[in-house]
C-alpha cells in the first residue's frame, strides 16, 4: 500500500508545500548564480529513473562554464568555485528537483539518479536500484554520500529498493536533515564530487 500509493501521495503533497515555502530562496539563489557564475542558473541532464526510463533532472548550477582553448569544459575541480561549494554544502543545488518530484520523475527518497552512461555497466543486482523512483536523498546519501565507494552506494541502493517502507523513509528524512546541517559527505576527499563509475568500483 505504501509503495504503490501512499509514498507518491506524500511526494506530491510535500513537493507542493516545499515549492511554496522555498520560493523566496529559489529566487535569491537564481539571482546569485546569474551574478556570480554568469551562466544560466538551471542545469539539466538526462538521467535514468524508475525502470530505467530517461528523464531530465533539474539542478541549480554550482560550477562555472569555463572552457579550455579547445572549447572543452575544464575539470570539475577548476569550475567549482567557493560560491558553488557553499550551494552544494547547503544542498541548495537540489531545490529545482522538487519539480521533478511533482512531475513524478523522482521521489523525495530513493537511490540518487546517476548518469545514463552507467546503465550498461550495472550488474543484475545493481540494476535493481531502478525498481523504485530515484530520490533527492536516499539511504546511500545518509550513509556517506560521495565519501563512500560505488560498491557501498549500490548495496545501500538495492537494499532500499527491496525493503522500502514508511519507517525507513522517515529515518532517512531525519538523517538527511542532520547531514545537511553538518555538511557531511558532500564530496570525496581530494575531489570536487566523486570519481566516475566504471563498472568495477
Amino acid at each position: 500500500m505504501y509503495r504503490a500509493f501512499f509514498k507518491r501521495f506524500l511526494d506530491v503533497l510535500g513537493a507542493l508545500v516545499l515549492i511554496a515555502l522555498t520560493l523566496p530562496i529559489v529566487v535569491v539563489v537564481w539571482i546569485l548564480i546569474k551574478i556570480k557564475l554568469k551562466t544560466d542558473p538551471i542545469f539539466t541532464q538526462d538521467r535514468p529513473g524508475l525502470n530505467g526510463k530517461i528523464f531530465k533532472i533539474y539542478k541549480f548550477k554550482s560550477m562555472s562554464d569555463e572552457r579550455d582553448e579547445n572549447g572543452e569544459l575544464l575539470p570539475d575541480e577548476f569550475r567549482l568555485t567557493s560560491f558553488g561549494k557553499r550551494i552544494r554544502g547547503l544542498s541548495l543545488d537540489e531545490l529545482p528537483q522538487l519539480f521533478n518530484v511533482l512531475k513524478g520523475d523522482m521521489s523525495f527518497i530513493g537511490p540518487r539518479p546517476l548518469l545514463v552512461e552507467y546503465l550498461p555497466l550495472y550488474s543484475t543486482e545493481q540494476a535493481k536500484r531502478h525498481d523504485v523512483r530515484p530520490g533527492i536523498t536516499g539511504l546511500a546519501q545518509v550513509n556517506g554520500r560521495n565519501a563512500i565507494s560505488w560498491e557501498e552506494k549500490f548495496k545501500f541502493d538495492t537494499f532500499y529498493a527491496q525493503n522500502l517502507s514508511l519507517k525507513m523513509d522517515v529515518q532517512i528524512a531525519l538523517l538527511t536533515i542532520k547531514k545537511v546541517i553538518k555538511k557531511e559527505g558532500v564530496s570525496k576527499e581530494g575531489m570536487a564530487t566523486t570519481e566516475k563509475f566504471n563498472g568495477k568500483n
